[in-house]
């Protein structure tokens, strides 16, 4: 008898459209349309005003009067939300591999590592745009700052992981230390870089809003941080929402899209992205 997903055509089997998915996407769909819907009768039967909690049919209104300049917004939040987590990958990526190389360098750096991590940003975001002239990038160093731990914690432990009888192996067999970390050790860390990566991805986002809020940058150059102190200082308590909705559809959209890409990529091979067996 043929298993049910292997019935399914090559292309839905590709999107992971089985049975088992559909309550997965219907469940908290259905969730958030009842919660919309009880939200939007509640404002509407208690006449609540619109300057304390307007309803999800006036902010969606909102959402696409003021669209123009709430989307110019948010491209300058997701620019500076994405460059940081590009920056923080790199420089965590880089980082972890010498932290694997030599115990000294881990021992020497990773306590200023974590002092970045428990330092509150809203702390020291004021002293980096002080002392960096320029706010985009003031504001880059301040997302970065948040982004950056998850990446070097997750990837060291992986690379600290690797199987010490594999090690031993390729030992054997000459292999060089180059060698080791290329085709061994960073294989053998990527569920547990992917796994940070979604984590930083979200907190990248909260980076770059602490850092605007901070700044308070209008003009050209303001995200959704800046249009949301200035509908609460003009009382546009609709377009407020409206720019939340958006930081939160944008966390949700990174958050799937980083899922997306660790799906792909582990899919074939590691345990945490197989089909279990019923």
């Amino acid at each position: 008898m043929t298993p049910p997903d292997e019935a399914l055509p090559q292309e839905r089997r590709f999107l992971g459209l089985s049975a088992g998915t559909w309550p997965r996407i219907l469940a908290p769909l259905v969730m958030g349309l009842l919660l919309l819907g009880g939200w939007e009768w509640a404002v509407r039967h208690f006449a609540v005003p619109a300057y304390i909690v307007p309803g999800p049919v006036q902010i969606a209104q909102t959402l696409v009067k003021d669209w123009p300049t709430l989307s110019g917004s948010l491209a300058v939040t997701l620019r500076i939300t994405l460059l940081a987590l590009l920056v923080a990958v790199s420089a965590g990526v880089a980082l972890s591999v010498l932290f694997s190389q030599s115990k000294w360098v881990e021992m020497t750096f990773l306590p200023y590592a974590v002092m970045l991590q428990v330092t509150p940003v809203v702390a020291i975001a004021p002293l980096i745009i002080i002392w960096v002239d320029n706010v985009q990038a003031s504001l880059l160093i301040c997302a970065w700052i948040v982004a950056f731990f998850p990446i070097v914690s997750n990837t060291t432990i992986g690379l600290n992981s690797t199987d010490r009888n594999l090690v031993d192996l390729f030992r054997l067999y000459g292999a060089t230390r180059w060698q080791t970390l290329v085709q061994l050790r960073l294989p053998a860390a990527m569920p547990f870089f992917l796994a940070g990566l979604r984590i930083s991805g979200g907190l990248s986002l909260i980076g770059a809003i602490v850092a605007e809020f901070v700044a308070g940058t209008g003009g050209a150059s303001s995200g959704l941080a800046y249009r949301i102190l200035e509908s609460g200082y003009q009382l546009q308590i609709p377009r407020m929402f409206a720019a939340l909705a958006l930081i939160s559809f944008s966390g949700v959209v990174i958050f799937l899209a980083l899922s997306l890409v660790s799906h792909l990529m582990l899919r074939r091979w590691h345990e945490s992205a197989l089909k279990k067996d019923r």
